[in-house]
């Protein structure tokens, strides 16, 4: 390899932040231990934290510094991230979406043809939500402090609005963060109230790290996107939906999921929810494509009565 293909190269491996034993990496870039030491220097003046641990059992490590270098992609990873920026700028994140645009026009900039091909037909051939009319916003900082709270197991404080429009101090033992349909949660210890509890992120003010680290607790489910489902299975809603729709229990059951239950009866299906609001049964009925009776709740028979009429108005010449 030319000096230029072995940084290259040297680079993608230490962007691994794995620790590299120095015969491990001559070996690799089939160079000398004296060469190797000066493409880390090349390296270094270039602005990466390259760590070096000397002696027989030396290496080296990529370390984070104090200023962000030029990253080293694999075609893979580029796709990923451009991917990754495109479903972020329709996201639920006060100010995300700006910052997501801004970063996949550098990405997209610097892709060659192919990859941006690769990238198109990942997005156009995966069905993912757009961002939802109505739907809670919260500041980028919240997720982000909350992240790495949960990654360096630190006790975490901040206010929350519970349901009932209470604000409440909590201290907590962040465990891990969740997106789930037009919400993100928090899943944490409560050391106040000696239980885990999810915490939706658009209520979460004002959170600080506290430096106090802790040792974290076994959950009592099987991760924590099933805790919070738990949870809001349990918790009470405001209205109880049934409807009885003329298809099959198990084609409607595929496009429910977990968000209600699907029974057969008789040559049709019987749905329940309990939900906050009526958007989301209204978008299941009407993408069933079958016809429908709403037996419950009468406003549930309201909105739909008003939907199909906006469709019908909207549809008139």
């Amino acid at each position: 390899m030319s000096t230029s293909e072995r940084m290259l190269r040297l680079l993608s491996l230490l962007q691994t932040h794995r620790y590299w034993p120095g015969p491990e990496l001559s070996d690799r870039l089939e160079v000398s231990a004296r060469t190797l030491r000066r493409d880390v220097d090349r390296l270094r003046e270039l602005g990466y934290t390259v760590d070096a641990v000397r002696g027989a059992a030396g290496g080296y490590q990529l370390r984070a510094g104090g200023s962000l270098p030029p990253l080293l992609l694999e075609d893979e990873e580029a796709v990923a991230i451009a991917v990754g920026l495109r479903t972020a700028a329709a996201g639920a994140v006060a100010g995300m979406d700006d910052w997501s645009v801004q970063a996949l026009s550098k990405v997209l900039s610097l892709m060659p043809p192919r990859l941006r091909r690769q990238m198109d037909a990942v997005a156009s051939q995966t069905d993912a939500p757009g961002p939802w009319e109505g739907a809670p916003v919260f500041d980028a900082t919240v997720l982000t402090t909350l992240a790495q709270a949960c990654r360096d197991s630190e006790l975490l404080r901040f206010d929350y609005t519970a349901r009932e429009a209470e604000v409440t101090h909590r201290r907590v033992e962040p465990l891990r963060l969740v997106s789930l349909g037009r919400r993100w949660y928090l899943v944490a210890w409560d050391r106040d109230r000696m239980d885990w509890r999810s915490f939706r992120l658009d209520r979460i003010s004002a959170p600080e790290p506290t430096g106090q680290r802790f040792r974290a607790r076994d959950l009592p489910a099987a991760d924590a996107l099933a805790f919070v489902q738990q949870g809001i299975r349990r918790m009470p809603q405001r209205y109880a939906v049934r409807v009885r729709l003329a298809m099959p229990a198990d084609d409607l059951a595929t496009q429910v999921g977990r968000w209600g239950t699907v029974t057969a009866d008789g040559d049709g299906c019987l749905l329940e929810m309990n939900v906050d609001d009526l958007d989301w049964p209204v978008m299941v009925v009407a993408g069933s494509g079958a016809e429908f009776v709403v037996e419950s709740p009468p406003e549930l028979a309201e909105k739909v009565a008003e939907v199909g009429a906006r469709f019908s108005r909207t549809a008139s010449p």
